[in-house]
């Protein structure tokens, strides 16, 4: 089972999905080679907006509403709270054809080239709708599956729009989000595994166990698919390795950092503090980013859970970047 299609206990009928309305570009593209993600790369809309880079949501049912991730539909708010009320909550990759309609609206706006990069491939059939969207349209586009989820996705878009920014071509800003991909490192904490459970990433049997001798795992990315990593006892001892383990990962490049969250805001900012001494020299000034995960991802690990993305950003050949 993946993020396209995790579910609650299922206790009633499968509610209706609403047709949710294309995403449009509102103004014309300041490059003709134009980046597109989805939401579940956790961009700050200011931050998209700046870079330029357009965001696809994916889908949230919460009960029997079908809504986009993100403001105004569904919010970590919402999620953390139909998740703790035992609310069947469901997620669904964005179709093609809403995809393709973006890619147009894009084209019509002048783009002549798009670059769509996606989660993982392992966790989300979202990169084969944007496959499949681009060959319903006439502009080109090249797919880039991240192999990662949540910023790392993010922090991959946004090295292939400063490329673009830069002069570079599609395949070079291609390149250089897959690069930056590759060299970004995740670690993950829940709270419990049940919500893995419900979306089966885990047996019942482990999560009973887990449960029963209060472990708190800590997973991390591999070759696009979530891995266990370590099992400690208590959420403090966690969330120290968490540090630790970013820190081992930062090496001494420069790079971008950040710590996500759903409904564990203080625990969060902590680590983000102690994140943003301990690889001072390596932030060179920049700020490690402390946001809430968005529904789509959250409806997977559950209240609690925290993430930390260590991203390099001296890891493409094209000469912007070195």
């Amino acid at each position: 089972m993946t993020v396209d299609d995790a579910r609650t206990p299922r206790g009633s009928a499968a509610p209706a999905r609403e047709t949710p309305a294309p995403v449009e570009p509102t103004q014309a593209p300041a490059s003709r080679i134009v980046v597109v993600t989805d939401s579940t790369a956790s961009l700050p809309p200011e931050v998209a907006a700046a870079a330029g880079v357009v965001v696809v949501p994916l889908q949230v049912v919460i009960g029997a509403e079908c809504v986009d991730e993100g403001e105004p539909g569904a919010t970590p708010e919402a999620l953390a709270a139909a998740l703790r009320e035992f609310r069947p909550v469901s997620t669904s990759r964005p179709a093609p054809a809403r995809i393709a309609e973006v890619y147009r609206g894009l084209a019509a706006a002048g783009a002549t080239e798009v670059v769509s990069v996606h989660l993982s491939g392992r966790m989300s059939g979202t990169v084969e709708s944007a496959q499949l969207a681009a060959r319903q349209v006439e502009v080109p586009v090249t797919c880039v599956d991240s192999l990662q989820v949540g910023v790392a996705t993010g922090f991959a878009a946004l090295s292939a729009a400063e490329v673009v920014r830069a002069g570079g071509t599609a395949a070079e800003a291609a390149a250089a989000a897959r690069a930056r991909a590759a060299a970004s490192s995740s670690f993950f904490y829940v709270d419990t595994l049940e919500y893995l459970r419900r979306g089966g990433r885990v047996s019942s049997a482990a999560a009973f166990l887990g449960g029963a001798l209060a472990v708190k795992p800590l997973l991390t990315l591999t070759d696009g698919a979530v891995v266990p990593l370590e099992r400690v006892r208590t959420s403090g001892r966690a969330l120290a390795r968490m540090a630790d383990l970013a820190v081992e990962a930062a090496g001494e490049r420069p790079l971008d950092v950040c710590v996500a969250h759903l409904a564990s805001a203080d625990r969060a900012a902590q680590l983000a503090g102690q994140l943003g001494e301990r690889l001072a020299a390596q932030l060179e000034g920049r700020e490690v980013w402390c946001r809430e995960v968005g529904a789509v991802l959250g409806a997977h690990v559950g209240p609690g859970a925290i993430a930390v993305c260590v991203a390099p950003r001296s890891v493409s050949s094209w000469p912007a970047s070195s």
